[in-house]
């Protein structure tokens, strides 16, 4: 058995302990699938930069079969990991990437496929997903899309290696794969702001839709059965997912926040953790009370009330220019408001709303996609409901 056969093995082995791949055909296909035809390049961080490792670099077969996201591309710009290559690490944001193995796992899985049923995967990035639906559904049964012409020339050239011809296009995702067929299940791997209209189209009534929901707080994923009537409804799912967004579903860069004064910052009793974390059970409630407000990562700096080095700490925003700025000080949670809003006050109220509906975590919440109504809603359809987007 070769390096590469072992590895893929054990990667099998730690998502069955992590209780994200059960069915025996999906187990067939992580085992079969090559993880490392499809990542012959990609970047690791290195102290703030990326670095740029491929094929035959010490450790490059053990971080492809490892259980991490695996940057592919940086600022939608090939040239970056040239640039790494020869001048060393760069700045940039990922664009593309090779997700974590046990998120492919979780949706193939959700996507419920059966013998015969034809996929449109939405997203082809390095084509391993796609590689995987292929072993699983067939010849002729995955079509698969990216807007980027590279990365789909790429992939098309990379299965064909692994011995996988699915129908590749380039084009749009939001708007479905070019040449109309419809389709048994759709999957996104990436995430969208909401339910492009093309999907519903695309899929055969009683036909699933899996993605990921592009939420500045509170993403996840949601599984969504078509209708007769062309609309759509399912659950938000236990399980969470977080994926890089469709590019025309990418969230514009923030502006700096202003310095708080020392008499601006007030003791808080809730951790902005606590409104962040995915395992934070409020934290999907919170996206649903703070729509459109985002969190950034930032440093103080200097700190002019306190007189000294500020500590790293995580702002709040929202494009009518309320913000929030928390810190913690002393073993106390401090927070800095401003702007049109008080943010910070209508977390807490969220936060009392939330326990007084018996904290409800994301799986009692579902999604309902009617024409130009799509909401989510807790418990049924005729709940409470929120606007998706």
């Amino acid at each position: 058995m070769t390096s590469a056969a072992r590895l893929r093995r054990r990667l099998v082995e730690l998502l069955l302990d992590e209780d994200v791949l059960h069915a025996p055909e999906w187990i067939a296909a992580f085992r079969a699938v090559p993880r490392h035809v499809f990542l012959p390049r990609f970047f690791t961080a290195a102290g703030g930069l990326w670095a740029a490792v491929e094929r035959g670099d010490p450790g490059w077969l053990e971080a492809v079969y490892s259980r991490d996201v695996l940057v592919t591309q940086l600022d939608d710009d090939p040239g970056r990991w040239e640039l790494a290559r020869t001048s060393g690490p760069v700045t940039g944001t990922p664009t593309s990437s090779s997700s974590m193995p046990a998120i492919m796992a979780i949706m193939l899985e959700e996507l419920r496929v059966r013998d015969g049923h034809r996929v449109l995967e939405i997203g082809t990035g390095t084509g391993y997903n796609a590689a995987l639906l292929s072993h699983r559904c067939g010849a002729g049964q995955v079509s698969t899309v990216d807007i980027d012409p590279g990365l789909v020339a790429g992939a098309r050239e990379r299965l064909a290696e692994a011995g996988y011809r699915p129908a590749c296009a380039v084009g749009d995702g939001a708007l479905g794969f070019p040449a109309g067929t419809v389709f048994d299940r759709v999957l996104c791997t990436a995430s969208v702001t909401s339910i492009p209209p093309a999907w519903l189209e695309q899929t055969v009534p009683g036909g699933l839709i899996v993605t990921t929901l592009n939420r500045p707080i509170g993403a996840g994923l949601v599984r969504l059965v078509v209708g007769e009537d062309g609309a759509a409804q399912g659950p938000v799912l236990a399980r969470d997912g977080r994926f890089m967004p469709l590019r025309a579903h990418r969230l514009p860069d923030t502006e700096p926040l202003p310095m708080p004064s020392r008499e601006d910052w007030e003791q808080t009793r809730l951790p902005m953790s606590t409104l962040l974390q995915p395992r934070r059970q409020f934290e999907f409630f919170a996206g649903l009370s703070l729509p459109g407000v985002r969190a950034v990562r930032e440093h103080d700096g200097v700190d002019p009330g306190a007189g000294g080095p500020g500590e790293a700490g995580v702002a709040l925003v929202h494009p009518d220019g309320s913000w929030v700025r928390h810190r913690k000080r002393a073993g106390a949670h401090e927070v800095a408001q401003g702007g049109p809003r008080a943010l910070w006050e209508v977390a807490e109220a969220a936060y009392v709303e939330w326990c007084e509906l018996d904290k409800p975590e994301r799986d009692r919440f579902g999604v309902t996609v009617a024409g130009e109504r799509q909401e989510f809603w807790l418990d049924a359809p005729d709940g409470r409901t929120w606007p998706l987007a």
